[in-house]
């Protein structure tokens, strides 16, 4: 940090932070302003383009708009990785996903893979007074061996920081197809208990492969096991038909949980990891939303997503509690069209561009994989109607939040996130000086480079100047030899390693 934001940095500091008191008596200034509710959305799916305050014209963001316009709007904020599991991994512990072996996309019946009683981000805000809670897709894994879906299942979310879970287990497409409220299968009936298997088929209930003619959303590929609600998943599952969700009500189901929190919590500090199950496979909107966007049943999801949003904020509002909350919205990857369900999203696209003027998406090394929406507002505090270019990554969450809060944090705790909470706030023009992204690989951002190292003679090294060509079609490793081995080189350090964050923040 460079000294001038640091001086920044320490005068906002003084004035929220909620340990600073200001001297007492006659003329003595306002009190201190205690550090705020934090409600972290987090999308599924969502791309760079996907919303009209990043360029979307075919499908209407107007909540989100006007979330962007009240806050500050980032440019070049990245997911830990361009699939879902391991950014979420990242967000909640602040460690690259790359680093620990496991943290790939998980099947619906795997163990939990943050270990309890390891520093998380809800753990940090926790140990700062704040009720903490997480409401919709997990995709984390539950339990500590083969779950029984039928008993409390432990541990989980309650179990690394925690106070509240109302879970959709791991995504729509996969098994089980419950939701979990803290340790247990909401609404199970003890006659019908559940089995899953994820080797062979369980039950007699029919399979997509079986029977495609049961199915109201065909099949492109994979996903052709268990029918729930006429549509098809990834894994075996048999019993528990009280409990199956029915799609077309998953987001309404989830908002009204989040909401729900958030009333409770109101008398309290409190942090809401609202993760939505929008805009991932299978897409099911409620029938309000259907056809009201310009590009099918994918914008028609957006949109869902939007409203949703909308009732959180309209929420915040109602109870007054809209200037004390720092809300952000991101999203855990780039966007993908076909991912194993034929429901016209590509057909109906247009010239919808998901990722923008971004290369790549969902799986994707390129910009697409990684690079994010990503809105923060705090009202009061975040300038309203501004933007930032400023590199950051959803793994400086944790140190971030931890910095906002007052809380130290523990050695070894969080070794990748990053303090920016000024660049957060909008008080400082620079925050990361490079970022490892991750896909199938890895590659290296600094500054306007981008590196994704070669794989031998037939996979040359590829280098990108991202404030000429944020599209990455021109390859200019021949042009620069020594940047290339520059930013190889400290990606190896980076891989090697054990961690990238600073011990502390840097004296003024």
């Amino acid at each position: 940090m460079r000294p001038c934001d640091r001086r920044e940095f320490l005068r906002w500091a003084a004035g929220v932070t909620a340990a600073a008191a200001l001297a007492g008596g006659a003329g003595a200034a306002e009190p201190a302003r205690r550090p705020p509710n934090v409600v972290l959305i987090y999308a599924d799916d969502v791309g760079y383009g996907d919303l009209g305050c990043y360029g979307a014209r075919r499908v209407k963001t107007p909540n989100l708009d006007r979330l962007a316009a009240a806050g500050l709007r980032f440019t070049d904020a990245h997911a830990p990785s361009a699939t879902c599991t391991p950014s979420r991994y990242g967000l909640l512990t602040g460690e690259y996903p790359w680093r620990r072996p496991g943290t790939g996309i998980l099947p619906g019946d795997a163990a939990l893979i943050i270990e309890p009683g390891r520093p998380t981000l809800p753990a940090i805000l926790k140990g700062a007074g704040y009720a903490t809670g997480v409401v919709g897709k997990w995709h984390l894994g539950l339990g500590a061996g083969k779950i029984d879906w039928n008993k409390e299942i432990r541990p989980g979310p309650l179990d690394i920081g925690f106070d509240y879970a109302f879970l959709v287990p791991a995504t729509g497409d996969r098994v089980p197809c419950v939701f979990v409220e803290d340790r247990r299968v909401v609404g199970l009936d003890p006659a019908d208990p559940i089995t899953v298997n994820y080797q062979r088929k369980v039950g007699d209930e029919p399979t997509g492969r079986e029977r495609p003619d049961l199915l109201k959303v065909p099949l492109t590929h994979g996903h052709d096991n268990t029918i729930v609600n006429g549509i098809s998943r990834i894994g075996f599952m048999a019993g528990g038909k009280a409990a199956w969700w029915k799609d077309e009500e998953i987001a309404d189901t989830l908002t009204q949980k989040a909401i729900g929190f958030i009333e409770r919590s109101r008398g309290t500090q409190f942090f809401l990891y609202f993760a939505t199950h929008d805009i991932h496979v299978p897409r099911v909107p409620h029938q309000r939303f259907k056809g009201t966007s310009e590009c099918g049943v994918r914008g028609d999801a957006i949109q869902q997503l939007d409203a949703c949003v909308g009732e959180v904020l309209a929420a915040l509002d109602r109870l007054k509690l809209a200037d004390d909350t720092l809300v952000i919205f991101t999203s855990d990857n780039g966007p993908v069209i076909n991912d194993g369900y034929a429901d016209g999203s590509i057909k109906d696209l247009g010239d919808h561009k998901p990722a923008g003027p971004l290369r790549g998406g969902k799986y994707s090394l390129y910009e697409g994989g990684t690079r994010m929406p990503f809105i923060a507002r705090w009202p009061g505090r975040i300038k309203p109607g501004a933007t930032s270019d400023a590199l950051l990554c959803q793994l400086d969450l944790m140190a971030s939040l931890a910095s906002l809060t007052g809380q130290p944090l523990p050695a070894g705790a969080a070794p990748d996130s990053q303090d920016v909470l000024p660049a957060l706030v909008g008080d400082a023009p620079a925050a990361r000086a490079h970022l490892v992204e991750h896909a199938n690989g890895l590659a290296i951002r600094r500054g306007k480079w981008k590196l994704i190292p070669g794989g031998g003679p037939r996979r040359p090294p590829e280098l990108y100047d991202l404030s000429a060509d944020i599209g990455e079609a021109t390859n200019v490793a021949d042009r620069h030899p020594d940047v290339v081995r520059e930013l190889s080189d400290l990606l190896d350090r980076a891989r090697r390693g054990p961690a990238t964050r600073p011990a502390t923040r840097p004296a003024p």
